[in-house]
């Protein structure tokens, strides 16, 4: 059995994308850019700007429309998209590579439709936000795994490695810095990257897996994806950290003039009616705030 029996239904699949893609680009040169919402809340990477992203956003409006329709809420749609992570780290672990490849494809649909979902029902809450970020966490940590499992036997291995920490470490910035009161976001590597690239490279892997010849050039495939993906998400995570290194020192640097005023304040009580001296009577507490 060939490699294009073996690959019909992703062949198929690839190819109405790039049809839909026709058709979009077709209404945007007549000057009929087909309008979404969203596209103002989002920080477009050096990989994907506004013109591919507004053509993701047109292609599953159809299917955002009809959830809608049905009722289905938010945390259903975040928790198919873990099932559908899971899935696909499964079947990259089995070897099943161009399947592992398209379920990760739909879960990053599903993705996207859990945040528009909330949005246009109003149903946006920090439950669900907790909810959607953990399970997004979980989900790409069940398909890097899969690939870590897959590569096992060879130096490919560690390239699964370097992506998951890349990966994590590019979620772990931008969540220590919202807790922080920062806004770290944008970069090369950002999640939708990430599931692109670790998603053509299993592709590529399952079009050499396909030919029993080729099936030596099946992991180096993937091996490669992993290691520009880990590459570019460690550059990202390093470019969100320095950012919010200097946004800090900023912010500290223009609240300094309040504190001083603060300090004087107080200095100008004097000490028996400044509470915070350290005195027999109010001894000095230690509390745990630095060993979190």
């Amino acid at each position: 059995m060939d490699r294009l029996t073996i690959l019909a239904p992703a062949l198929l699949g690839l190819a109405f994308l790039v049809a839909m893609f026709g058709v979009y680009s077709l209404l945007c040169l007549l000057g009929k850019t087909p309008q979404v919402t969203g596209l103002e809340r989002r920080r477009f990477s050096e990989m994907f700007g506004p013109f591919i992203v507004r053509y993701a956003l047109w292609l599953i409006s159809p299917i955002e429309r009809a959830l809608i329709a049905l009722g289905v809420t938010p945390n259903v749609i975040t928790f198919v998209s873990l099932g559908m992570c899971a899935g696909s780290g499964y079947a990259i672990a089995e070897g099943h590579l161009a399947t592992g490849a398209w379920l990760y494809a739909f879960a990053g649909i599903t993705d996207i439709l859990d945040g528009r979902l909330a949005r246009a029902t109003g149903k946006q809450t920090s439950a669900g936000a907790l909810f959607d970020s953990v399970a997004d966490r979980w989900g790409e940590l069940a398909v890097l795994g899969g690939c870590a499992w897959y590569l096992r036997h060879d130096g490919w291995m560690l390239a699964a490695l370097g992506a998951i920490a890349g990966s994590m470490m590019v979620s772990y910035t931008r969540a220590r810095g919202e807790g922080l009161g920062i806004k770290l976001d944008g970069g090369m590597m950002q999640r939708a990257e990430r599931m692109f690239v670790v998603g053509v490279g299993a592709m590529l892997g399952a079009w050499f897996a396909a030919v029993p010849a080729q099936t030596q050039y099946a992991a180096p495939s993937l091996g490669t994806a992993l290691i520009v993906c880990g590459s570019l998400a460690s550059i990202t995570a390093v470019g969100r950290w320095l950012e919010g290194y200097r946004l800090l020192l900023a912010k500290e640097a223009g609240d300094k003039p309040a504190r001083d005023e603060l300090r004087e304040r107080r200095e100008a009580r004097g000490p028996a009616e400044n509470p915070m001296r350290i005195t027999a009577e109010n001894p000095m507490r230690i509390t745990g705030e630095h060993t979190a």
